[in-house]
């Protein structure tokens, strides 16, 4: 497939996951299980949409920990994250309009991940007041765990494949179960710079935040990466060869 094809299905992919995801969130009036299980749905159906063009990454960790498992390269990974934050961004600029549209006025948090006393005030009940050690370990073991299930079902030597879609989007759905009380879950730097860029910065620190969102999915993801390396003895490791 061509780059630019795979481009445009990123674009388009992550796109829809951060409308469908962030919007249900920010319209659906579904709580928490219905925020979770609207961004397993997405990753599901872009999966099985778009994955046989670009892989459905539809996140810059995914790249990331894809090429640090050495399937894909760094050149073609970059082209992956510059479509994934472009539609990311493209999502939150048309939540931003339907918002305006809706008379709904500040935006507030507006779905944007964060932690802390200030970010559990501005989001409402049920989010806790996790500390930056937290939140970082909470985005990174999970986006570790995340790609290791990618990493695992798209394995070509996986005998049951055809269902990796259902598998990730589960585990997506799992892992905002466990953190949206905590960070709002990113796992994913785009859906995080998606809809901090219109969140409200002077209700809280979000923008100061988003380090965090970009950072710790990275690690998360580039550990997978090689640890799922080592796991299939595919490291340069002598002991692990043994």
């Amino acid at each position: 497939m061509k780059t630019c094809n795979k481009f445009f299905a990123e674009l388009f992919g992550t796109f829809v996951l951060v409308f469908g995801g962030c919007g249900t969130a920010l319209f659906g009036q579904v709580g928490f299980l219905g925020v979770a299980i609207a961004f397993g749905l997405t990753v599901v159906a872009m999966a099985y949409g778009i994955g046989h063009i670009s892989g459905a990454h539809l996140n810059p960790a995914v790249s990331f920990g894809v090429w640090a498992n050495g399937r894909m390269s760094f050149k073609e990974m970059l082209v992956y994250w510059a479509a994934q934050i472009i539609g990311g961004i493209i999502a939150g600029a048309l939540l931003l309009v339907i918002w305006k549209s809706a008379g709904l006025g500040n935006t507030g948090v507006f779905a944007a991940n964060g932690y802390g006393p200030e970010f559990a005030q501005a989001a409402g009940d049920g989010y806790l007041k996790l500390s930056t050690g937290g939140a970082f370990l909470t985005e990174a073991l999970l986006t570790f765990v995340f790609l290791m299930v990618i990493l695992g079902i798209t394995d070509s030597r996986h005998e049951n494949g055809k269902f990796g879609g259902l598998a990730i989007g589960l585990t997506l759905t799992l892992i905002h179960l466990i953190s949206i009380p905590l960070t709002n879950t990113s796992v994913n730097p785009a859906r995080s710079l998606g809809v901090a860029l219109f969140s409200d910065c002077a209700t809280w620190s979000a923008c100061g935040q988003l380090w965090l969102f970009i950072v710790a999915p990275l690690v998360g993801a580039c550990l997978a990466g090689l640890a799922y390396k080592c796991i299939m003895g595919d490291c340069c490791c002598k002991k692990c060869k043994e």
